[in-house]
């Protein structure tokens, strides 16, 4: 049996969620086209009768101006040691630049594997002018996939799971995500509200589960002013409503998610607030 763990870095919005939910055939990650959906360290875990390979999503890296920036670039940065394999994702549908070679710096790239993702969105010529680039980076391996059609990704995972050590299994084997139920109702709730809000609420929204009782579920959604509490609720309720909706459409039957926005002043530039959210 192998097992091991493999981290997937890289700049926000390189499609690190989608590659994960890819690999692991079923979504453990929250996806949206907004910069740093991802906030915290997302563990999605695929297991075949030869091996259990644990893939570590990671926030997108930036340059941070909050607490909350700071806090991500931080869980980023600490996924890359005691791992097995790290990646560096990249978009193939965007200049390979100084970003890219800003997230490598932190990188020891000889034993990194560089995933160019994206390869449906553009042409093969770009592909591998994007591969060309990246060769700059003197990484161990390149794989060019898409996440979103499949294509390349059971190349890709045959490589990484070669490259695994000899060891036990580290989860059940039918366990796809170590996220606790309520930590991924609460980010099913934000990853609805950023589909259905404006584009200028991504950074303002947390989500927290504070209540549980089966099947009754009570997540408050946290903003930073009174006016994008009223973004959020919509005119008579509508954006609520339809958050709501979509979210529970992907919860076991019977559940009966109760949905509160609640006004926390400028919560992502205050540490202690930040923490208390869970990032």
């Amino acid at each position: 049996m192998r097992s091991g763990f493999v981290t997937l870095i890289g700049r926000p919005n390189v499609g690190k969620s989608t590659l994960v939910n890819a690999m692991c055939g079923r979504k453990v990650s929250i996806v949206s086209d907004k910069p740093q959906t991802t906030r915290t360290r997302v563990r999605g875990i695929l297991t075949t009768s030869e091996a259990q390979v644990v893939f570590v999503d990671t926030p997108g890296l930036h340059k941070p101006v909050t607490a909350l920036g700071k806090r991500v670039n931080a869980t980023a940065l600490g996924s890359v040691s005691d791992v097995d394999a790290v990646c560096l994702v990249i978009d193939a549908t965007k200049p390979f630049g100084t970003g890219d070679q800003w997230v490598a710096g932190h990188l020891d790239l000889p034993t990194s594997i560089v995933i160019v993702n994206k390869i449906d969105a553009v042409s093969k010529d770009r592909v591998i002018a994007q591969l060309s680039a990246a060769s700059s980076l003197n990484a161990s391996d390149y794989f060019p996939v898409s996440a979103k059609t499949g294509e390349g990704i059971s190349e890709l995972i045959a490589h990484l799971t070669a490259l695994m050590p000899e060891g036990p299994l580290y989860f059940p084997g039918d366990t796809v995500s170590d996220q606790p139920e309520a930590t991924w109702v609460a980010e099913l709730v934000r990853e609805q509200l950023l589909e259905v809000t404006h584009d200028e609420l991504p950074y303002s929204i947390a989500t927290m589960v504070t209540e549980w009782e089966w099947p009754r579920i009570r997540c408050e959604i946290i903003v930073e002013r009174d006016s994008q509490k009223g973004m959020v609720i919509g005119k008579g309720g509508a954006v609520l409503k339809e958050v709501g909706k979509r979210a529970r459409a992907q919860l076991p039957e019977g559940a009966y998610l109760e949905l509160f926005v609640k006004v926390d002043k400028d919560w992502q530039r205050r540490p202690d607030r930040v923490e208390r959210l869970g990032y």
